[in-house]
């Protein structure tokens, strides 16, 4: 173990490990981006950022490798001890120079930067020190732009963490660390002791051996005739980069009620138009079917037992993997239907938590063969979507701190989608950050499908006042 004085928090769970195989090669590497116009106090934001630490306990933690027995566990640091990482103009500067500069902003650059700074690499390497799962960088960007960079191991926070974590910190930097978070601290000692394996209901994740053997089959014939964004350099080393949508108040409420008025969730009319658009961008004759895979990841918390608190911080997601045939000509709400509906029965019928041993075995095997997926990409779907959209609006803290952009997303170019989607409501409108794998996909290539996908979203709701 550590010679820091640290101990033995808990052993990883099932899914944890998946995610501890994966980030190394890039997969999961989670980064909280905050731009704000007044420059941060360094040391109120990192007492802030260790007050948390002290609330979740998870995140004051650091990921062990045992080479004996080729396991991992997180290990508690005495104290809170993160500290916050500065960058000046100049060594900002230094680091956009060497960017992918073609027409993504200066905080995008910066939040790709930080999507790619891998602190897990060799985590697996015997002679590799223990690594902590929360990093934080300020960069200055200008004289009036500062980028405040949360980085985590997703396997100790998941989407729904990473929201919590930047409401958590805006209240303690409004706060100044005062009497709020004392409480708070209290209130989180005992977190993130268990792994979402050990709270599932009592029976909800039981399969028969023989129907784990007939899905383990399917799941893996189905990934050899998986249909895929055209793949521009399959070769080269990849990174992870991202495109934004964005609609306006207008848009955003029409697209909105149109799910509303079909009883399906937002996740299924973003899914519908990723296909729509991917499929379109092949010029195939009509009627050639496609198959792609959509997988949908959803926060099991409230149906854990005992339920979690939506605070919980940790990896308490699950996925749902479907396939879809595209024939061409298919409408927005036809395939939102079809995409949500075939999401929401699969998890009626509790999928999320019986399939979760399979798939994470299915992900660790095609980080193990590369080989095993198209073009050995290691893309085992299209696109993966959530279940749920993170709502954020605008009040007087965010005003108080002159927070001016946010952005929160994981990096994909190990194993995973060929385009995640991290959508946001902010402020009634949509938007959403898609992390794609460069030069897999060109940022040219995916910018044109993400253009796509936002023409199909608006004109599919252009007439949703008459259900069409």
């Amino acid at each position: 173990m550590s010679d820091g004085g640290d101990h033995l928090f808990r052993a990883v769970g099932g899914t944890e490990y998946s995610w501890c195989r994966a980030v190394p090669g890039g997969t999961g590497i989670t980064v909280l981006a905050l731009l704000v116009s007044k420059q941060p106090d360094v040391a109120i934001v990192q007492n802030a950022l260790r007050a948390l630490q002290t609330s979740h306990p998870i995140l004051n933690t650091k990921l062990h490798f045992d080479p004996a027995t080729k396991t991992f566990s997180f290990l508690s640091h005495p104290t809170p001890n993160l500290r916050i990482q500065p960058f000046d103009l100049q060594s900002t500067a230094e680091i956009l120079q060497g960017a992918e500069n073609d027409a993504a902003s200066p905080f995008q650059l910066i939040l790709e930067h930080e999507l790619n700074k891998n602190s897990w690499r060799n985590l697996d390497d015997a002679s590799y020190a223990d690594t902590d799962v929360f990093f934080a960088s300020l960069y200055c960007l200008g004289e009036t732009r500062w980028a405040l960079m949360l980085r985590l191991h997703t396997g100790a926070c998941d989407r729904a963490a990473a929201a919590a974590l930047v409401r958590g910190l805006v209240r303690e930097l409004a706060a100044e660390g005062a009497a709020g978070g004392a409480e708070r601290r209290i209130e989180g000692s005992g977190e993130g002791c268990l792994g979402i394996e050990e709270l599932i209901p009592k029976g909800k994740g039981d399969k028969p051996f023989w129907a784990r053997g007939v899905d383990m089959l399917g799941y893996s014939l189905n990934s050899f005739r998986l249909s895929n964004a055209e793949f521009a350099d399959a070769t080269s080393p990849r990174l992870s980069r991202v495109v934004r949508l964005k609609l306006d108040l207008q848009d955003t409420e029409r697209l909105l009620e149109g799910c509303k008025s079909r009883e399906i969730k937002l996740c299924g009319a973003l899914a519908a138009a990723g296909l729509i658009a991917a499929r379109s961008s092949k010029n195939l004759p009509n009627n050639q079917k496609e198959k792609y895979g959509v997988v949908t990841l959803t926060d099991c918390r409230s149906i854990l037992e005992p339920p979690l608190s939506s605070q919980h911080i940790g990896f308490y997601h699950s996925a749902i993997s479907n396939t879809h045939d595209i024939f061409g000509g298919e409408t927005l709400w036809e395939l939102a239907t079809r995409t949500y509906m075939a999401f929401a029965n699969a998890k009626k019928s509790n999928k999320h938590f019986t399939d979760m041993s399979d798939l994470n075995f299915l992900m660790c095997k095609a980080i193990e063969n590369p080989g095993l997926t198209p073009s050995s990409s290691l893309r085992t779907a299209f696109i993966s979507v959530f279940e749920d959209s993170v709502i954020d609006q605008a009040d007087e803290m965010h005003q108080d701190l002159c927070l001016e952009d946010y952005i929160g997303c994981a990096s994909v170019h190990g194993v995973g989608p060929s385009i995640a989607v991290f959508d946001t409501i902010r402020d009634g409108c949509l938007d959403s950050a898609f992390v794609y794998p460069s030069p897999l996909h060109s940022r040219e290539q995916m910018q044109e499908l993400i253009d796509h996908m936002k023409r199909v979203l608006v004109d599919g709701t252009a007439n949703v006042e008459n259900g069409s």
